[in-house]
């Protein structure tokens, strides 16, 4: 007998998805991407307002290429691969857009769900 994967949340399957590469743990909807335009430790990344399925580690301070902010590493609930950070606090002004949103870097993840 197989036993499938569960994870904490399904999105639904009408919408365009990013799911966790390694374990296909859905990880956030195509309608929470803010940018696209990031850069994250090992390659692109993209900014979204939400995730799902992930965990939170604990914030530091990281000098990162727009100044110092407190970051937390996140990872998939259901393999462990850490994806990216959340952006608890920014100390810059012009930055304070990313406070409570999350990096998912692009090695980490696959698109799924109606992209065709």
């Amino acid at each position: 007998m197989t036993r499938s994967k569960t994870f904490q949340a399904y999105l639904p399957n009408c919408h365009r998805t990013y799911s966790c590469i390694h374990c296909r743990a859905h990880l956030a909807n195509h309608d929470e991407l803010i940018s696209k335009s990031f850069q994250g430790s090992q390659g692109r990344a993209y900014l979204f307002n939400s995730v799902v399925n992930v965990g939170c580690g604990p914030a530091e301070e990281r000098i990162l290429l727009t100044g110092l902010h407190a970051v937390a590493d996140i990872y998939c609930e259901n393999c462990k691969t850490t994806l990216g950070w959340k952006y608890e606090h920014a100390f810059e002004s012009s930055q304070k857009y990313k406070e409570g949103k999350f990096i998912i870097e692009l090695a980490h993840m696959i698109k799924d769900n109606g992209w065709d």
